[in-house]
């Protein structure tokens, strides 16, 4: 892979590339530059990534774009991203991670850009087998159909396993050059990685949608809310959670770092909770039609109060954000309190 090569004598080979940062897409770019194909990188992020990186998936992808000096647009899924996962025309996987819906939202963003900026074909660092629901043989032509790029997408990690695609037909890639790499494990890549000079990056991170406590979340949400925003998107990523009834959730702060961000969290019909004596959580109250019920908020504080530093009773802290009151309350006894958990 280290001689250039392209047949496309009028113009430079283009592709554009989907580039998570993690390793399979980083060796699917390298091979791509090696070939003498000119990269055009496209990071995708939605309201789910946990991209372990210790600064945030953004910047591991413009790092590994630098490193590998190509061009990067990102783009973010949100709002269009929740309404597909109410609903997956192909379902969930183990957990709610609506898979092969989600790579063709990705696929048809891609397909756009490949418009945009006149480029041959799309490239992803797909490997055969390696995830069980969306890089099966089935589902890859799924998401091509679903996202009209049959044919034009490159696999250059497991193309030999794969049916010609057009760059490798019309002579603009040569099929000698790309690999036959399937399943799991990540030797191969590894090793690749080495031959190649690139320092193996970590895998392109994971989608939380795989996670089953927080699947469970994402479930209760979308069972409870009709039209769940992103904020209710990132209120699922911190604290403890509690469905008190079918109409009111309360998250409980595990730390100071949480209490913090539950508290920005908070909107116009939120109530926040904390305890006033003593040292203790902050926790939001979110009903879904905005009306807090007596017992759902006596409910709460004795939730509260159970993870304050309260022996017994103790005084709870009630705010709208413009007015406060004060309500006495006794701590949930935890077998009632697993009850509530979700």
């Amino acid at each position: 892979m280290s001689e250039p090569y392209n047949d496309k004598s009028t113009s430079k080979v283009r592709c554009v590339a989907l580039l998570s940062g993690g390793l399979d897409s980083t060796l699917a770019v390298k091979m791509m530059k090696d070939m003498g194909v000119e990269v055009k990188a496209l990071a995708i992020k939605t309201p789910f990534c946990d991209f372990d990186c210790g600064k945030g998936c953004g910047f591991r992808v413009k790092e590994v774009a630098d490193t590998l000096g190509v061009e990067l647009k990102t783009v973010y899924l949100g709002e269009e991203y929740i309404e597909m996962l109410k609903n997956p025309k192909y379902g969930y996987g183990s957990g709610m991670n609506p898979c092969i819906d989600c790579r063709a939202m990705m696929y048809r963003l891609a397909k756009e850009y490949m418009e945009e900026c006149n480029a041959d074909f799309i490239v992803t660092g797909e490997v055969l087998n390696q995830r069980p629901m969306s890089q099966n043989l089935r589902a890859l032509r799924i998401i091509e159909r679903e996202s009209n790029l049959e044919g034009k997408v490159l696999r250059p990690l497991s193309a030999k396993h794969l049916k010609p695609t057009e760059p490798e037909v019309k002579g603009l890639i040569r099929r000698d050059m790309l690999l036959d790499i399937k399943g799991r494990s990540r030797k191969v890549q590894m090793e690749l990685a080495r031959q190649l000079g690139l320092d193996a990056p970590n895998a392109g991170g994971g989608c939380l949608l795989t996670d089953k406590q927080f699947a469970r979340r994402v479930k209760d949400l979308l069972d409870h809310v009709s039209n769940p925003t992103l904020n209710d998107v990132e209120l699922l990523k911190v604290g403890r959670h509690f469905r008190l009834s079918s109409n009111a959730k309360l998250v409980v702060g595990r730390n100071k770092d949480e209490n913090e961000l539950i508290q920005t969290l908070m909107q116009d019909g939120d109530l926040l909770l904390e305890p006033r004596d003593v040292k203790g959580p902050k926790a939001l109250l979110r009903c879904s039609d905005g009306k807090v019920l007596d017992e759902d908020l006596a409910l709460a504080a004795s939730i509260v109060c159970r993870y304050s530093d309260a022996d017994g009773p103790c005084i709870i802290i009630v705010s709208d954000g413009i007015t406060t009151k004060e309500i006495k309350s006794e701590p949930i006894i935890d077998t009632m309190l697993e009850s509530y958990r979700i």
